[in-house]
C-alpha cells in the first residue's frame, strides 16, 4: 500500500464521524500523490502526512450567555489550530447552527494550503460556534461574543493565532469580540482581523474575497486568450463574497445574472443590481424576495437552481458542497467554460472531476478565494507597523497576490505533468512550502 493510501486509511479510522474533514483530506492527498511518490522515503520517515493531517490542537468549550428574556443559553465554541510551520495560525470564526468539530477541522485543514499560497507568513486554523446570529438583538450578540471571547482569549494572540470573520461573523461581531479581548488582556494588539477602520481595520478587507476571486478569474481567462468583457456569470450566495464578486465582475465588463440565499435564488437577465442587493442583505438583512419585489426584471425561485442558468463563468460563493454532479452536468451542457470557487469546498469531488474531464477551467477555493485571508494578513502587517494603507494600496497588493497565486498553481501543475489541473496545482504549491518549513524545524 502506498504512503498516501496508508495515511488516508488512518485518517478515516480516526475521524470516521467527520465527513467534511475526510472529504478535504481525501481530495488533497490524492492530488499530492506525484509529490509524495517523488519524496516518499523522506516524507514517510518524518511522518509528514500524519503530522499535516493531525491538528496541533483542537479546542472545544462551552459558551453560556443570557438572552433578552433573561434565559441562559448555551452554545459550543471551537478553535482548531492546525499548523503554524510558516506563521501564526490564521483563519476565520464561523457562527452558524451547522458548525461542528468536523466542519471546523475541514476548514482549518484547507486554510493551511490557502494561507501558504498567499506567500504571506501565516499558518492554518479555524474556529466558530453553533450560535446563530440571525434573529438576535445586538445585545444578545454582544452577550454571546463576550462569553465566546472570554474563553477563546486564552489561546490566541497577535503572534500566536489571529482569528477573523467568516459566515455569521461580520464587523459587528468582530467589534464585540475585540472589545472583550482588550478588556480581558488589557492590551491593544492586532489579535483579530476584519476590525473596523477606527480601531485597526484595513481598507478593502470587506471587498477582498470577492475582488480577489475575480482578479484570479480574470488572469485565468486572460491566459487562455479571452476577456471578462461581455461574459455571462452565475454567482451563488448573497453574502459578502457573492456581493463583491458580483460588483467586481460587472466592473470588468461581465454580466452577473444570479444570486441566492438559504431559501431561494434570483435570476435577473438584466444583471444583478449590486446597490439593491447590498440594501436587502447588508442593511435590511432580509430575504431575496425583497430584491425581487423591488426589481421588475428579477425572477425569484424557491430552493436551489442557479447552476441551470446558461453562463460562461460560474462562481459558487455560498457554502460547502453546493455544486453537485447534476449541476456540473448542467453547466457543461450549457457551455460553461470556467468555474472558480468563492466559498470553501462548494463543489463535490465527483462534480469537480466531471468539470475537469469535460474541459472546464476549474480553480478550487484554496486558490480562488484566498483574497480574504491575504488581506487579513495585510491588516496584520499594518497593525504591526501601526500604519494604515489606502484602499488603492491594499487593492493593488491584493491583485498582485491573486495573479501570483494563479501562476504558482499553473506552474506547479505543469511541473508534475498535470497542466490545467489547478486543483492539484494549488495543493502542490501550498503543500511544498509548508513541508519545507516542517522539515527545517524538526519534529514538532
Amino acid at each position: 500500500m502506498s504512503y498516501v493510501d496508508e495515511v488516508l486509511e488512518l485518517v478515516k479510522q480516526k475521524n470516521a464521524s467527520e465527513p467534511e474533514f475526510l472529504q478535504a483530506v481525501t481530495e488533497v492527498l490524492n492530488s499530492l500523490r506525484p509529490v509524495v511518490e517523488a519524496n516518499e522515503e523522506l516524507y514517510r520517515k518524518n511522518a509528514i502526512l500524519e503530522r499535516i493531517t493531525e491538528p496541533d490542537r483542537q479546542i472545544m468549550f462551552r459558551v453560556p450567555w443570557v438572552d433578552d428574556k433573561g434565559q441562559v443559553q448555551v452554545n459550543r465554541g471551537f478553535r482548531v489550530q492546525f499548523n503554524n510551520a510558516i506563521g501564526p495560525y490564521k483563519g476565520g470564526l464561523r457562527l452558524h447552527p451547522s458548525v461542528n468539530l468536523g466542519i471546523i477541522k475541514f476548514l482549518g485543514f484547507e486554510q493551511i494550503f490557502k494561507n501558504s499560497l498567499t506567500s504571506l507568513p501565516i499558518g492554518g486554523g479555524k474556529g466558530g460556534s453553533d450560535f446563530d446570529p440571525k434573529g438576535k438583538s445586538d445585545r444578545e450578540i454582544m452577550a454571546f461574543c463576550q462569553s465566546f471571547m472570554t474563553e477563546l482569549s486564552k489561546y490566541i494572540g497577535a503572534d500566536v493565532d489571529v482569528p477573523a470573520g467568516d459566515i455569521g461573523t461580520g464587523a459587528r461581531e468582530i467589534g464585540f469580540m475585540f472589545g472583550q479581548y482588550k478588556r480581558i488582556k488589557g492590551m491593544f494588539e492586532g489579535v483579530l482581523t476584519g476590525k473596523g477602520l477606527t480601531y485597526g481595520g484595513s481598507l478593502a478587507r470587506t471587498e477582498a474575497t470577492g475582488y480577489g476571486l475575480l482578479y484570479l478569474t480574470e488572469e485565468l481567462i486572460k491566459c487562455h486568450g479571452e476577456s471578462m468583457e461581455g461574459k455571462t456569470v452565475v454567482v451563488s450566495g448573497a453574502g459578502n463574497v457573492a456581493i463583491y464578486a458580483t460588483q467586481k465582475a460587472q466592473q470588468m465588463g461581465a454580466k452577473v445574472v444570479t444570486c441566492s440565499d438559504s431559501t431561494g435564488w434570483i435570476y435577473d437577465p438584466e444583471g444583478i443590481d449590486v446597490a439593491l442587493l447590498k440594501e436587502v442583505k447588508e442593511v435590511k438583512r432580509a430575504r431575496l424576495t425583497e430584491y425581487a419585489a423591488a426589481r421588475p426584471s428579477a425572477q425569484y425561485h424557491e430552493g436551489r437552481g442557479v447552476w441551470q442558468i446558461k453562463c460562461d463563468i460560474a462562481l459558487p460563493c455560498a457554502t460547502q458542497n453546493e455544486l453537485l454532479i447534476e449541476d456540473a452536468k448542467q453547466l457543461v451542457a450549457n457551455g460553461c467554460k470556467c468555474v472558480c470557487e468563492g466559498a470553501n469546498m462548494p463543489t463535490t469531488i465527483d462534480a469537480t472531476e466531471y468539470l475537469q474531464a469535460n474541459g472546464v477551467w476549474f480553480v478550487g477555493g484554496k486558490a480562488a478565494n484566498a483574497g480574504g485571508v491575504a488581506t487579513s494578513a495585510l491588516e496584520m502587517s499594518q497593525n504591526s507597523e501601526r500604519l494604515s494603507w489606502s484602499f488603492e494600496e491594499v487593492d493593488a497588493k491584493l491583485k498582485g497576490i491573486m495573479v501570483n497565486i494563479y501562476h504558482n498553481i499553473d506552474d506547479a501543475a505543469k511541473r508534475y505533468g498535470m497542466e490545467g489541473n489547478y486543483v492539484a496545482g494549488a495543493n502542490i504549491a501550498g503543500f511544498e512550502k509548508v513541508v519545507n518549513a516542517m522539515l527545517a524545524q524538526g519534529v514538532c
